[in-house]
């Protein structure tokens, strides 16, 4: 069977956007990055909402952006090698390779995947996580926590569901990101 990971930064206040929707306010890291890339790497599935897909979806459409550094390219590189389901009521066309569209979130078509699939999957987007978490679905949470608090906006986290977690794993970067590997009790 395989594994259920959600993955996201986040800001110390636990948001993954601030209060005008933005999360530009990650300052670049190679180190990060390249720890982000690995975190990646073993994901057969990528599971999204179509914010996020957007957003993700210039790793295969931009040639331009892998063609900047080596680190770059290693990230486009793992992310075209996954299977994307994007979850979206308005989006009619994909602009990238390996990529289907699902109209809903459904709970037992994930669990299906889960059971059949030969590798990892990831779930990315607070919105979408917290249909999983509050399914049951998700094995583990893993936080990449950036060193500011920005004092409000979109959580990371479902709010009113309880969870518990046990910590499984950490390390600590050089700017002070810290990144924290959470299983799901029970799971």
């Amino acid at each position: 069977m395989a594994k259920l990971t959600y993955i996201t930064n986040v800001s110390i206040d636990g948001y993954i956007e601030d209060e005008k929707g933005t999360f530009a306010w990650f300052p670049p890291d190679d180190e990060v990055f390249a720890f982000t890339t690995g975190l990646i790497r073993s994901a057969g599935t990528f599971l999204y909402g179509r914010r996020l897909y957007e957003m993700m979806a210039v790793w295969e459409t931009d040639a331009a952006l892998a063609a900047q550094s080596g680190l770059f390219a290693d990230f486009a590189s793992a992310w075209q090698a996954a299977d994307k389901i994007v979850y979206s009521t308005t989006l009619t066309e994909v602009p990238t390779a390996r990529t289907s569209v699902e109209r809903r979130f459904d709970p037992a078509a994930v669990r299906r995947l889960k059971d059949t699939a030969g590798s990892d999957i990831i779930v990315g987007g607070a919105h979408l996580a917290a249909q999983a978490i509050q399914a049951g679905l998700v094995d583990e949470c893993q936080l990449l926590v950036w060193p500011l608090a920005v004092g409000g906006g979109k959580p990371g986290l479902p709010t009113g569901t309880r969870t518990d977690f046990t910590l499984l794993d950490e390390r600590r970067f050089g700017n002070g990101v810290v990144f924290l590997r959470y299983g799901v009790a029970g799971h």
